[in-house]
């Protein structure tokens, strides 16, 4: 069982969970999600499960700390006299302040050993070799368990909303457990607040008719995109970003966007067995995407694109940079010297750096994602500074910025710059990435198309019909979406269409699904960040 698109899991293990869960009182129910997520981590990642169960120690002991702090220092400051009050807060805040800042740097230790050792190990050593001096680090790194990306950002989150007294520290640690390891969010996410998912998962709610049918069939429609169009997609991809110099740059630029396509159908088909095997028991997930493709900018899109990710760098890394006091002295020293607008902007983007240099890493150790981070930071920033010229032209020359053929061409511009931003994000490193997008620019031709020899990288005319076709239906639920329908509500409440759509959804996966003999099983792209 290597993801939640696995037979094991959705044959053998995801019913025998509902079964068990069924059979327990209410009270006791999320015991039974406790075992069922820490045996799905650990057939999964074997003894590597020491890594979260570590986290989840550390973080519900300090967030424990935090609280005991807490009281002690509302005991002290109510019995202190009026003049050391404030000296009193002082210094038990700060001690607050550093149990934060272990569990976070305990955490992101495990995490850095885990994935990131080797990257900047290397990055030292040939820096230290560019001025002579050659030393060879002794590194020693850890297999990176599965999910610990995002447990990782998820104990942290508890830590800091403990300390900012959004929630309160959970004297039970088989609830933190729960919250960390919650077996459909454990490979992929996404990031839940502790206040919001913890309620439901202690709520026991029973497995009713209307939720497993719901649930089924947002776990078809995940499969769906997931088995048909991502895995389908896979065999051109890797053909040309495995050997791109033996194509032309049409081939190249075909290949950045089908790569595009097959992320968002990768990874939002997970995020939807995921929403679904949650609604199962009755809880509710937070959406990961909000139809992304119709995106008019590059920061709209990362507001509708991995939205959790964009929120929890939002919460806990841009807020904290910009309300820093550095930062604020900062905007308030340049609101005097440059204009008002100009002072607030330069001081966001410096936060801004800080998060999209963060995003960059979060995703791998490599070059590329660095440079990914930067390319999306420059964008962004760039596009905050354009924004009023482009505003006050389309003013002067009457351009409606609303009308459909404006916001058509914004969304095209999106677009390309999307599919460019993923062929770095592809390229098996900066340089390979860099060559291709020369490669593309300079070499670009339409041969492929003309003498058919697109339908030589893996993909056959039968491959690209279903394909479309699949994306069409993709397209249309996201329209429905877009257009404010709440497409998933309304085929829940209808339980004849609920039915209808499972068995089209199952009979689609059957018949035009990527699997078989000498097929090999593409694992969940998102899986490795």
């Amino acid at each position: 069982m290597a993801s939640l698109f696995s037979p094991l899991f959705l044959v053998v293990f995801l019913p025998a969970v509902i079964v068990a869960y069924s059979l327990t009182p209410a009270r006791w129910r999320w015991i039974t999600l406790l075992i069922a997520s820490y045996t799905c981590f650990f057939i999964i990642s074997q003894w590597l499960i020491v890594f979260i169960a570590v986290s989840t120690v550390s973080v519900w002991l300090l967030a424990l700390g935090i609280e005991r702090i807490r009281s002690r220092c509302a005991t002290k400051v109510s019995s202190a006299e009026k003049s050391t009050k404030k000296l009193t807060k002082k210094r038990y805040d700060r001690s607050m302040r550093f149990l934060v800042l272990l569990g976070i740097l305990f955490n992101l230790a495990l995490l850095m050993n885990s994935k990131y050792l080797g990257f900047f190990g290397g990055g030292i050593k040939d820096l230290l070799g560019h001025i002579g001096l050659h030393l060879e680090l002794p590194t020693v790194s850890l297999a990176a368990p599965i999910g610990i990306s995002f447990y990782t950002l998820m104990a942290i989150s508890y830590l800091v909303d403990v300390y900012r007294k959004t929630v309160c520290a959970d004297k039970n640690l088989g609830h933190v457990a729960l919250f960390l390891s919650f077996f459909p969010q454990i490979i992929e996410g996404p990031f839940c607040r502790f206040n919001e998912t913890m309620p439901q998962l202690l709520a026991g709610s029973p497995v009713r008719a209307s939720n497993l049918l719901a649930g089924m069939q947002r776990i078809l429609f995940g499969l769906f995109k997931k088995v048909i169009i991502a895995d389908r997609l896979d065999i051109l991809v890797k053909t040309v970003f495995g050997n791109p110099t033996a194509y032309d740059g049409g081939s190249i630029a075909l290949a950045a966007i089908l790569y595009t396509l097959e992320l968002y159908c990768d990874f939002s088909g997970a995020m939807d067995v995921t929403v679904g095997t949650a609604r199962i028991f009755g809880i509710t997930m937070p959406e990961n995407f909000r139809q992304p493709f119709f995106s008019r900018t590059s920061s709209e899109f990362w507001k509708r694109w991995h939205v959790t990710l964009g929120a929890w760098f939002r919460d806990y890394i841009y807020y904290p940079v910009t309300l820093c006091r550095p930062i604020k002295r900062l905007t308030k020293s340049l609101r005097r010297r440059l204009s008002g607008r100009l002072g607030p902007l330069v001081a966001s983007s410096m936060a801004l750096f800080c998060v999209w240099l963060l995003n960059g890493l979060w995703h791998g150790a490599g070059s590329q994602y660095l440079f990914f981070g930067m390319y999306y930071f420059v964008l962004i920033t760039l596009g905050g500074l354009v924004e009023p010229l482009a505003q006050r032209y389309a003013e002067k020359y009457g351009v409606n910025r609303s009308s459909l053929p404006y916001r058509t061409f914004q969304t095209i511009r999106t677009l390309m710059v999307i599919f460019v931003g993923e062929l770095f994000f592809r390229a098996e490193g900066l340089d390979m990435g860099v060559s291709m997008f020369i490669h593309m620019i300079t070499k670009f031709r339409l041969e492929s198309f003309c003498n058919k020899s697109a339908l030589n990288l893996g993909m056959d005319v039968h491959d690209y019909m279903v394909v479309v076709v699949a994306l069409g239906v993709v397209f249309l639920v996201d329209i429905s979406l877009e257009r404010g329908t709440q497409f998933w509500h309304v085929a829940r409440k209808q339980p004849l269409l609920c039915g209808v759509l499972c068995i089209a959804l199952f009979m689609s996966i059957v018949i035009f699904g990527a699997y078989g003999w000498g097929y090999t099983p593409v694992a969940p792209m998102y899986a490795q960040f």
